[in-house]
C-alpha cells in the first residue's frame, strides 16, 4: 500500500524553538506476520515488530532493537522512540483522487481494499444491501485504532469478502460495490 507520510520530529522534553518541521515522504508498506518491509522515498527497510504491551512495540531494524510507543495525536499519531517524539500524519493518495473528483464520485464496479494490515472487528452493511457514498461498510482495527472502511459510491454491496475476526493484509480485497 502506498501512502504519503508527514513526519515532524520533536526533541526530548517537548517542542522548542527551531524544532524540525514536518517533511512528506512516499511510503509503501507490506507486512507478513511480524515482518515489515517499508520503502521510504525509494529506500527499502526491513524490520521485525512485535507488540510487547498496549501500544508499545519492540522493533528490530538491521540488528538494532528499539522500543516504540504509538498513541493518537492531534492530527494523526504521536510516536515515541527512545528520547525522540515524532508527529505523524498519514494520507492515502486514493483519498486525494476522491477529493479532486468532488461530487462526481466513483463510477462503475468498485473493489475496496484494506488500507493497512489489521483485523476485521465489525461489519456494518450486509451483502446485497443498498449503500450510500461514504457509508461505513466495515471496521478494521490496526495498532489499537479502529478504522471505518466506507463505500466509495452509492450502489449495492455486491460482495463482502471478509468476516468479523478475520485478519487482513494491506491491499487485500474486502468488498465490491456496484
Amino acid at each position: 500500500m502506498k501512502l504519503e507520510v508527514h513526519i515532524g520530529a520533536t526533541p526530548a522534553g517537548g517542542p522548542r524553538e527551531g524544532a524540525q518541521k514536518a517533511h512528506g515522504h512516499d511510503v509503501e508498506v507490506a507486512r507478513q506476520g511480524r515482518r515489515i518491509r517499508a520503502t521510504i522515498d525509494g529506500r527499502t527497510i526491513e524490520a521485525d515488530a512485535v507488540e510487547v504491551a498496549d501500544c508499545t512495540y519492540s522493533v528490530v531494524i538491521e540488528g538494532r532493537a528499539y522500543e516504540v510507543r504509538v498513541e493518537p495525536g492531534p492530527r494523526g499519531l504521536r510516536v515515541h522512540a527512545g528520547p525522540r517524539e515524532f508527529s505523524i500524519g498519514i494520507e492515502d493518495p486514493r483519498t486525494w483522487r476522491g477529493r479532486r473528483t468532488g461530487a462526481l464520485g466513483a463510477e462503475g464496479r468498485q473493489e475496496i481494499h484494506a488500507p493497512m494490515p489489521g483485523k476485521v472487528v465489525r461489519v456494518l452493511a450486509e451483502q446485497g444491501a443498498a449503500v450510500e457514498a461514504g457509508q461505513g461498510l466495515l471496521v478494521i482495527e490496526a495498532m489499537k485504532m479502529q478504522n471505518e472502511i466506507r463505500s466509495p459510491k452509492k450502489g449495492t454491496l455486491e460482495r463482502l469478502l471478509v468476516e468479523v475476526g478475520q485478519a487482513v493484509n494491506a491491499g487485500e480485497p474486502l468488498a465490491v460495490v456496484v
